[in-house]
C-alpha cells in the first residue's frame, strides 16, 4: 500500500480545514502504528503560497509531477481562489479526475466541492457540501446524488462541508484505515463532541 498522502496548496487555502488530518495521518493509532502516512504537499508551481491564516508553504513538490500510482489519496481544501476560471485550482480538479479514474481516493471540503463539481466529478457521485445550492450555482448535473450529513464517502470520493473539518477527517481515516473502527469512533466522539470517555478509550488502546 501507497503511504504518501498528497495534500493540495494554493493561495489563500483553508488552513483549519486539514488540520486534524495531517496531524493525524502521521500519528494514527490502531489498526496501524504512528507515522504510517507521510503527508507531502502539492503546488502548481514550487513557489511558496501563503494561507488564508498567513501561513507560508513551500510545496514539497509540483503538481505536473503527481502520479495517481504514487499517492494513496489527493486531499483539496477551500480557499479564496475556488472560483469558475481560477486556473491553479482548475488543474487541480483535472488532477482529482486523473486520481478518480485510476481507483485512488479523493477527499475535498469547501470550495474543493464546487471545483469538483463543475468539472463534472459530482455527476454520478453521492456529495454533500454547505447547502445544495452552493452546487446548484456550478450548472452541475449531480444534484439528485447530494446528500445531507456532516461528510459523505462514496466510493474513492470524499466531501464535506466547510464546517466540518473533524467530520472530513474522519472519513479520510476510514477509507485508509487509520485507526480501527472502535478506535475512529472514539476519535470522533472526543475531537467532534468533547466526550470524555473517548479519551479513556482512546488512551487505552
Amino acid at each position: 500500500m501507497v503511504s504518501l498522502v498528497h495534500v493540495a496548496v494554493y493561495e489563500g487555502l483553508s488552513d483549519w480545514e486539514i488540520g486534524h488530518t495531517v496531524a493525524n495521518l502521521r500519528g494514527g493509532i490502531g489498526q496501524h502504528s504512528p507515522g504510517s502516512f507521510d503527508v507531502r504537499t502539492v503546488g502548481l508551481t514550487a513557489e511558496p503560497i501563503v494561507t488564508m491564516g498567513g501561513l507560508r508553504i513551500v510545496p514539497d513538490m509540483v503538481l505536473a509531477d503527481l502520479e495517481p500510482a504514487d499517492s494513496a489519496m489527493l486531499v483539496l481544501t477551500g480557499s479564496t481562489g475556488w472560483n469558475p476560471g481560477d486556473a491553479p485550482t482548475e488543474a487541480f480538479a483535472a488532477k482529482a479526475r486523473e486520481f478518480l479514474d485510476a481507483g485512488v481516493p479523493v477527499a475535498a471540503i469547501c470550495g474543493a466541492v464546487a471545483g469538483l463539481a463543475r468539472e463534472g466529478l459530482l455527476d454520478d457521485r453521492g456529495h454533500t457540501s454547505a447547502v445544495p445550492e452552493f452546487l446548484a450555482a456550478t450548472g452541475y448535473a449531480g444534484g439528485a446524488l447530494y446528500r445531507e450529513g456532516d461528510a459523505v464517502t462514496d466510493g474513492d470520493l470524499i466531501t464535506a462541508g466547510p464546517t466540518e473539518p473533524v467530520a472530513f477527517a474522519r472519513e479520510i481515516f476510514a477509507r485508509l484505515g487509520v485507526y480501527k473502527p472502535d478506535m475512529l469512533d472514539a476519535w470522533f466522539r472526543l475531537h467532534a463532541h468533547s466526550d470524555v470517555a473517548a479519551y479513556a478509550e482512546l488512551m487505552s488502546a
